[in-house]
């Protein structure tokens, strides 16, 4: 782990509900006085932080004296906008104490799938790190609807990583790191302290749900490293409850699991593309010409669709899948669905006769696609 966190400059921080509420019951104040003090030492060191924090609804459940969590999305709506009134002034005021400026910012998955706006969200983080401002991040739960939700803040962490080509995401959590199997069950999990993240032996691995507070399980946090990944985002996922787990993690300690990526990334157009975690419609391949997508980095074209579903026009990202149903990429569609249900296992010759016009031989031309 030593030289990979050493080195690490940009560093998307996620905290979760456990770490800094009341078990449930509105803020920890000391808590959140503990992680901006150490927030406040790897700034000095030079690093730039964003921090991702939970907890929100969880204080506004406390504001409003509700004991158990809602189902209802219009009550996780207020509860989440009175809430974060007291997370805001409660970050503001213990980085105060350390003579830093934080920043809210909410965001929305519209706001990371259309292109401009996901530029300038960019470009503001960027703007606010520049400045030495400590942007804290949080999904919009006021406005957003369970059909574009990120759906918990280890995913939106690592759209966060990749939004701004961070170096590191550190995914704190009440737990140690990922073990062999659930140490509350089986006795001879062992934990394992490093992995490449995207490995599927990682996601076999992971199991459970997240605790009656907050949304996120181990999955959720084995996917986000995978997600960060390609955009050259290592990840660990480590105990929060560990004394001064950030300076010791930047020191070259290990400590959790470190998440590895690769050393190859994608370039900022295709990470775009992977990011969009809702698409317009599917398109379903035949066995071949998955082959050909994965191994020989082709385009896809219309013979080798067996299936499209869902309503599209042309230009809108779909997603596109393999004969079992799995998502394998993501890509921008030269046909609406109309047309591309009428054009499917038809050679690109056959296109004009099909349609009365040809656009593109391509459903979807290489440079506008990306395998996960």
């Amino acid at each position: 782990m030593n030289n990979v966190l050493t080195h690490s400059r940009r560093i998307v921080v996620k905290v979760g509900s456990s770490l800094v509420t009341n078990q449930g019951s509105g803020l920890d104040m000391e808590a959140l006085g503990n992680w901006a003090r150490q927030i406040a030492t790897l700034r000095a060191q030079g690093s730039e932080v964003v921090l991702v924090s939970s907890g929100a609804i969880a204080e506004g459940m406390q504001r409003l004296g509700w004991k158990k969590r809602p189902s209802a999305v219009h009550e996780l709506q207020a509860a989440a906008a009175v809430g974060q009134m007291g997370l805001v002034q409660a970050y503001e005021s213990c980085f105060r104490q350390h003579k830093l400026h934080a920043a809210q910012v909410l965001l929305t998955h519209a706001d990371l799938t259309d292109r401009e706006r996901y530029l300038n969200a960019r470009s503001t983080l960027r703007t606010l790190l520049i400045l030495g401002v400590i942007p804290i991040i949080n999904e919009n739960d006021t406005v957003v609807t369970d059909e574009i939700k990120f759906g918990d803040n280890d995913t939106l962490g690592a759209l966060v990583a990749n939004l701004i080509e961070a170096d590191a995401l550190v995914i704190l959590t009440d737990q140690t790191g990922l073990f062999t199997a659930d140490p509350r069950k089986d006795a001879s999990a062992t934990l394992v302290s490093e992995a490449r993240a995207g490995d599927a032996k990682l996601e076999e691995m992971a199991g459970g749900a997240g605790s009656h507070i907050g949304r996120g399980g181990m999955l959720t946090k084995i996917l986000a490293a995978k997600r960060a990944a390609r955009s050259g985002a290592h990840t660990v996922i480590a105990s929060g409850h560990e004394r001064d787990v950030l300076p010791r993690l930047l020191q070259g300690e290990s400590i959790g699991t470190l998440l590895t990526a690769s050393s190859l990334s994608l370039d900022a157009r295709k990470q775009w593309l992977a990011d969009h975690l809702q698409v317009s419609g599917k398109v379903t391949l035949d066995a071949g010409a998955v082959r050909v997508l994965r191994s020989e980095g082709k385009s896809l074209l219309p013979i080798g669709v067996t299936q499209v579903s869902g309503e599209f026009q042309r230009g809108a990202v779909v997603a596109i899948l393999d004969e079992t149903g799995k998502d394998i990429a993501r890509g921008l569609v030269n046909y609406s669905a109309d047309e591309a249900r009428r054009i499917r296992g038809k050679a690109s010759g056959e296109i004009e006769n099909t349609l009365g016009y040809v656009d593109e031989p391509e459903l979807i031309h290489r440079d506008n696609l990306v395998l996960l």
